[in-house]
């Protein structure tokens, strides 16, 4: 073993230009609640100006200048995880409508080729549900290319697939191209049997597809100017685009919209919502005269999803709701029931509400209901027979038993009819399995687990040489914060090793363990890695997730500090060797602590940050901005948010103080956090530290919100932001 990094031994710091670039001020004042701020950057907004894009390059030649010394670290980062990733791969296949289908990844290429092959059987046995052998780099007898992401991607800056569907009878294939980045896609249908693309194309739609059961009609999602979900139309095949009706437009700017198949694909599911109340609505397939039924109006302030069925000959629904629930609970009602008013509905309960437990949401197949809960932080599934729901004689619910204490279990997708599901599991330390759990019977009551496979980790991977253990940092109120710890099991607790601290905590997104091949790059140089469950997160109930939003935002960011403190005060790490890193909201996280304690950490790592929330809140004409006021309140008419948020918002509180690294990646088309945040965010941070150390910005022109397209395009992100981390806290060398 070598001897660890300190930072008394970091190489000399290469030489850095003597002066980052330096934007023009264009002072633009706002005001709102009698209160005035002068904003000298906000011209960066203008994308198409080519001064803006002769900045954001200018940036982009600094960063690289400041992180030269940087590359070596980043190759061998890089090679590491190509090292340990088996390229040629392919996911297990998933059985429907008479089809394997599944996908490949081949040694060399960026993007994954979607195949298929013909299933045996009817599917009424478990053993029909049994994957074939695909082996990686060996031919299916059968195999029916249905897209090459590669083909599809070439000569293009960037690739993205936004949905894909296919027809019941499996002869058409509709699915969704992005080629800059900003979350819009193209629209195309190939014929499967010819493999010939049909004339119909369209534009700019949204994420989500879905075909009629008779394959006439795609559903599709169009965006408004602000990028929000508003609009599902229905485009009949062999029509002209400007033929297509809208089924549903949402003209609320704050609610959400969506679409699916339910379980049984008996209906269209349209939801509208925001993370407080919602609105289902119901396209019956056989029926289609009716129209769109709306279950519960969102005037009754519910929080619901809705999954309805055929049972036994009767229409029902079963609901995951918030009605006197908190933490929502499982109600079974049938169909006729929301004639009714409210009060006058009967609603049988399925699951009762346990502030203990968080119910996340529940499907059904033709047998089972299955439901998604998380109990003790961790996220599981049960499985209940339909026979007796919701009545007396209702069976106890079974939960697939795993050995682990921290895991992650969720549904992997299924067919309504089929006896099995499918399940993906994964632990901090367990690299991704895939398993099918056969339901419950009379002759196997606790049903029987399937192991599918368990993506391969090469390079000597050995999951004993690491420790994931839960511990605890309080909180400046006492709130005991729970601590996801991840090391090295040879690392010796000698106060002289570096740390690295992760968040998010926005949304109610729970950091759930997970399996990560590029953070052993940073466990096998020495760092403890910190994942801190803050409040705003899901990760102990919907309570949880409240303590952390609105005016109860700063929770999140001193449950952050608090996190940091374990750390240095836990005899792992030297207190000086700290780095911190998140993305996102996670990133309005990030300037948020820069802000509040910068002397705690070494480097911080800002990926997509949202740190000029406030300015884009305010203005509802911004991507995705009127969505916002949910999570973080409605500073246009509400002055107790505004001045709430002005006080946490890290671009107006930068403030004169010794800043430590900073890096802000970001990406010119991000639609959902504009680059303009970070490229304010970096220049008043320069012009107001106090300190010395250098703040960069690393933007990708030709990316989104998730970087550039590609794994080894995303690989090469991961192993940047690695390296500015590692470089930072002394942790460059391979223990």
């Amino acid at each position: 073993m070598t001897t660890p990094d300190t930072a008394a031994t970091l190489s000399a710091p290469a030489a850095v230009p003597a002066s980052p670039p330096v934007a023009k001020k264009v002072p633009v004042e706002r005001t709102h609640h009698g209160d005035t701020l002068a904003d000298n950057y906000e011209w960066l907004r203008e994308k198409e100006n080519p001064e803006v894009v002769a900045h954001l390059n200018a940036e982009q030649a600094y960063t690289d200048a400041v992180t030269a010394g940087q590359e070596s670290l980043r190759t061998d980062i890089f090679n590491e995880i190509k090292n340990r990733t088996q390229e040629t791969d392919l996911s297990v296949p998933s059985r429907k409508d008479g089809w394997w289908y599944y996908s490949r990844m081949v040694e060399g290429s960026a993007y994954s080729i979607q195949c298929r092959v013909k299933a045996d059987g009817d599917g009424s046995a478990v053993a029909d549900w049994t994957p074939p052998v695909v082996e990686p780099g060996v031919d299916v007898p059968g195999e029916q290319v249905i897209l090459d992401g590669n083909a599809e991607a070439e000569g293009k800056p960037f690739f993205s697939l936004g949905g894909a569907a296919v027809t019941r009878d499996g002869n058409l294939y509709a699915y969704a191209v992005d080629n800059a980045g900003d979350e819009l896609f193209t629209v195309r249908i190939k014929d499967l049997r010819t493999g010939e693309l049909l004339e119909d194309t369209i534009e700019n739609v949204f994420y989500g597809l879905t075909f009629s059961p008779d394959g006439s009609t795609l559903y599709y999602m169009l965006a408004d100017d602000s990028w929000r979900p508003y609009q599902v139309k229905t485009h009949i095949l062999g029509t002209t685009v400007d033929q297509d009706e809208v089924l549903y437009q949402e003209d609320d700017v704050a609610m959400w919209t969506g679409f699916g198949l339910s379980s049984d694909r008996r209906h269209l599911v349209i939801s509208i919502g925001c993370s407080e109340f919602s609105e289902a609505r119901l396209l019956a397939f056989d029926a289609p005269e009716k129209g769109l039924q709306t279950l519960i109006p969102r005037s009754e302030q519910i929080l619901y999803d809705a999954e309805p069925f055929l049972w036994e000959g009767a229409e029902k629904v079963l609901l995951t709701h918030d009605r006197d629930a908190v933490n929502s609970m499982i109600s079974l009602v049938d169909a006729a029931e929301f004639a009714k008013p409210l009060g006058d509905q009967v609603w049988a309960t399925v699951i009762a509400h346990d502030d203990a437990v968080r119910i996340n949401g529940a499907t059904v197949t033709a047998t089972h209901m299955v439901v998604s809960l998380r109990k003790d932080t961790i996220e599981r599934i049960q499985v209940t027979a339909l026979e007796g729901l919701g009545a007396a004689e209702q069976a106890a619910g079974v939960e697939p038993a795993f050995d682990e204490e921290l895991y992650t279990t969720q549904m992997g997708g299924t067919e309504f009819e089929s006896p099995v599901i499918r399940l993906v599991y994964t632990s901090d330390f367990t690299p991704p399995r895939v398993y099918d759990f056969a339901l419950p019977t009379a002759a196997l009551p606790r049903g029987e687990l399937f192991l599918r496979k368990e993506t391969p980790v090469l390079g000597g991977y050995r999951p004993s040489d690491y420790v994931a253990s839960r511990e605890w940092a309080t909180a400046d109120d006492g709130t005991k914060v729970p601590l996801s710890v991840l090391r090295r099991s040879d690392l010796v607790p000698d106060g002289s090793n570096a740390g690295v601290v992760y968040g998010y905590g926005s949304y109610e997104v729970s950091m759930d363990p997970g399996f990560g091949v590029p953070r052993l790059s940073l466990l096998d140089r020495g760092v403890v890695f910190v994942i801190a469950h803050v409040r705003g997160g899901g990760e102990m109930g919907r309570h949880w997730y409240e303590d952390g939003k609105k005016l109860h935002k700063k929770n999140t960011f001193s449950d952050f500090v608090a996190a940091t403190d374990w750390l240095a005060q836990s005899g792992w790490v030297d207190p000086a060797r700290i780095g911190a890193m998140g993305g996102s909201a996670g990133g309005l996280l990030m300037g948020a602590v820069a802000n509040l304690a910068p002397e705690k950490y070494a480097a911080i790592v800002a990926q997509v940050p949202f740190v000029d929330a406030l300015t884009t809140i305010l203005d509802p004409d911004l991507p995705l901005s009127a969505l916002e006021w949910e999570e973080w309140g409605n500073p246009i008419t509400d002055p107790e948010v505004y001045k709430y948020m002005k006080e946490y918002t890290p671009y107006e509180n930068v403030r004169a103080v010794a800043y430590p690294k900073i890096a802000a990646v970001t990406s010119f088309n991000d639609t959902r956090v504009l680059y303009v945040e970070p490229a304010k965010w970096v220049q008043e941070l320069r012009e107001v530290s106090t300190g010395s150390e250098p703040i960069v910005l690393k933007i990708e022109m030709d990316g989104g919100h998730g970087g550039a397209s590609g794994r080894y395009e995303g690989w090469k992100t991961r192993a940047w932001d690695y390296a500015f981390l590692a470089d930072a806290i002394g942790a460059t060398t391979l223990r």
